[in-house]
């Protein structure tokens, strides 16, 4: 009969997250980025994104499942044709967002609470989640219902905090099979959730720090053996640490198995990883360099991008033609290996003149034929290195267009002693400024609007042979006097790639900064969250659109903000009291109030903090994993103080529990238009602003 509450609750949970999901037949907020991808999974093209793979994977399973072909571009705000089955994508999204209903009801019965604190975390995850699809953020509901990542990122950080309740309830039977059986679970969860967002790291730390008290309190324990100790520190390492790592890498490898066509993500990758890709002709290309080859030159760096020029120029310094790092193929990342000026020019018909290690060259920009250049003036953002521009054309020219080439290694064919001539995709090359003595350097600078936000290219004075950034290798390669390359000769060793495209995104992650000049009204700050300052527009505000603005149920956000306050205050209370050695309660007692209370307080924590110090831009549903563990400190704070208080006649406990479901039944109730969606002038649903600062009723 236990298992009937909850039942009753998945049941509903299923109304509130499948009711009038297909109601906007159009491309809703963020379903244009992850619906995309899902669809390059089923054209097997690989694209790149600054989220690990296994949330764009299941999208694209649920495209599979659902009979889509991946033929629609999700574009935002588009009509979805009759082809795109987005209602059944939209309903097996919603279903991760059914399971966090039973997860939060035996989370809560795993961490002691009573059944009225049971029914009430239920209800607040029932009424408070976000269903795929809906205005006004009646809290995770609204974010369930669409095409998108959270929905899982939240179901796989409830299941790692039940795995977690439910091993430290096993505590009492070490290495019993139910012990193992939920610690391997937790690491599974936090590999899942860590595969979804790297947010889910923070949940990780939260199972973590619980090791770190759990082992330390065994340390201590000196009636445990030394094996036993060893025991439980090689479970701990084995669960917590390599299982969720297998299952993070697991997801990658499936990730390159399944994109193995050339798309629109592959200047982000290595070189040799794009040789590998179906439909790409980098391992048909020359093997060998000679002078007259067009290439492309690719810098080395994690998610280095491709050695571009175009005809805009400095609007400081030099005033020179512009040189960046690019991360797309077009004809302006071309260049042409020439020889120096007081050498005799290029004969496209002499003998072939291969390139070597110490050879002295000038690159010419293919499509304006300037030559790559540098001078002593300083770089536009780092200011300590030289700018890196292009000047002169065809015929004229210094001496400033010189470069020396400096071989690495080679990955195929090892150190360079071993070879002579430079090979494409393998050979790691430095370009050393034959005046100056610095190195041609793409790091991670980001050059202002001006220079499109594109990477920065300067010549760095530092000659750090370990730079990986000073590294550059040949991708593209033409020289039709040349024969063509084999296939067989490029192979990208899995481990190379995966930390490639690990670095990539988080590189690209840290790029995604308030833009100062420009005003993102959907950005919010994490200091806007905890008190449910503004919301987030999801979709057009137009009168003839259905508008879904997510923001939170007022009653459950606010309570669980101060459920945090209430938290300290009481926690400072007591210890102050036991410090007068007051006995407030058994300590039974007392280690399970600290014990539920660190899991809430720590892991909201965890989840709030680090988005305080974050530098990139922050919306409100990137407090979506820390409300859950507010509502938990909401419902635990209500049972000690009331549910499981001595003090109180169950008809009291009866009637407190039934004002705290009123005013969640009812907050949710009355927003219950903002989840579903809002048809018509939104002036003519009144009642909806609780704050000045939600702009709900504003047309801009």
């Amino acid at each position: 009969m236990e298992h009937v509450p909850p039942a009753i609750y998945t049941l509903l949970s299923c109304w509130t997250r499948f009711h009038k999901i297909g109601k906007a037949p159009y491309v809703i907020w963020d379903e244009a980025h992850f619906g995309k991808f899902g669809s390059h999974y089923l054209k097997r093209e690989f694209y790149f994104d600054v989220h690990p793979p296994l949330g764009k994977m299941l999208v694209g399973l649920a495209g599979l499942l659902s009979g889509y072909d991946g033929s629609f571009e999700f574009k935002s705000g588009e009509q979805y044709p009759e082809t795109v089955p987005y209602v059944a994508m939209r309903v097996l999204m919603a279903m991760f967002g059914v399971v966090m209903v039973p997860l939060g009801w035996y989370t809560a019965v795993e961490l002691g609470m009573s059944q009225w604190a049971c029914h009430l975390v239920a209800i607040m995850v029932l009424c408070g989640k976000s269903p795929s699809q809906s205005p006004v953020y009646v809290a995770w509901l609204c974010i369930s219902r669409f095409i998108l990542l959270d929905s899982m990122l939240l179901a796989f950080t409830f299941s790692t905090v039940f795995g977690l309740s439910k091993f430290h309830n096993q505590q009492y039977q070490s290495f019993s099979f139910d012990w193992w059986l939920w610690l391997a679970f937790t690491g599974v969860s936090i590999g899942c959730v860590a595969s979804v967002k790297w947010i889910g790291l923070f949940v990780m730390a939260l199972v973590g720090l619980y090791t770190i008290e759990d082992l330390w309190e065994k340390f201590g324990d000196v009636k445990m053996s030394v094996q036993d100790q060893l025991r439980h520190w090689g479970a701990r390492v084995l669960c917590l640490i390599v299982l969720p790592a297998l299952v993070y890498m697991a997801s990658f490898k499936i990730h390159f198995l399944v994109l193995n066509h050339s798309g629109p993500g592959d200047s982000q990758m290595s070189s040799l990883f794009q040789a590998n890709l179906v439909g790409n002709d980098f391992a048909k290309n020359p093997l060998d360099i000679a002078y007259g080859s067009k290439l492309t030159l690719k810098n080395m760096g994690w998610g280095g991008g491709l050695l571009h020029s175009h005809v805009q120029t400095y609007p400081v310094g030099s005033n020179q033609q512009q040189v960046t790092c690019y991360h797309y193929k077009d004809e302006n990342n071309d260049w042409i290996i020439m020889p120096r000026w007081d050498e005799p020019d290029y004969d496209p018909n002499g003998e072939l003149r291969f390139l070597k290690d110490g050879d002295v060259i000038r690159l010419q920009h293919a499509s304006t034929t300037r030559n790559l250049h540098s001078h002593s003036i300083p770089a536009p953002v780092t200011k300590l290195n030289n700018e890196v521009s292009c000047y002169g054309n065809a015929t004229i020219g210094d001496y400033h267009d010189y470069w020396e080439v400096e071989v690495v290694d080679d990955i195929k064919r090892g150190r360079k002693e071993k070879f002579v001539t430079i090979h494409s995709l393998t050979t790691r090359l430095r370009f050393r400024h034959q005046d100056s003595g610095c190195y041609l350097r793409a790091a991670n600078a980001i050059l202002p609007q001006w220079g499109f936000k594109q990477v920065e290219v300067s010549c760095d004075k530092e000659n750090n042979p370990k730079d990986i950034h000073t590294y550059w290798n040949v991708e593209s390669h033409w020289n039709d006097r040349l024969p063509p390359g084999d296939a067989k000769f490029y192979r990208s060793p899995f481990f190379r790639d995966f930390i490639h495209l690990n670095v990539a995104m988080w590189t690209s992650n840290n790029a995604l900064i308030p833009d100062p000049d420009k005003e993102d009204i959907l950005a919010s700050k994490p200091t806007d969250w905890p008190w449910l300052r503004l919301g987030l527009r999801m979709c057009g505000w137009g009168d003839q659109q259905t508008k879904y603005y997510l923001l939170g149920t007022p009653v459950i956000w606010w309570g669980g903000t101060t459920s945090l306050i209430v938290f300290l205050v009481t926690l400072g209370v007591y210890l102050l009291r036991q410090q007068r050695k007051y006995v407030d309660m058994e300590p039974r007692e007392w280690d399970h109030f600290l014990y539920v209370g660190k899991i809430a307080f720590i892991g909201w924590f965890l989840h709030y903090f680090p988005f305080m110090i974050m530098g990139r831009v922050t919306y409100v549903h990137h407090y979506l994993p820390t409300l859950y563990f507010s509502v938990l400190l909401f419902a635990h704070l209500l049972d000690h103080f009331i549910f499981s208080s001595r003090r109180f006649t169950d008809r009291t406990k009866w009637i407190a529990f039934g004002v705290v479901a009123f005013l969640i039944v009812g907050n949710f109730w009355w927003f219950r238009g903002l989840a579903f969606g809002i048809d018509g002038p939104i002036h003519e649903h009144w009642g909806l602003q609780w704050r000045k600062t939600w702009n709900i009723y504003n047309q801009l």
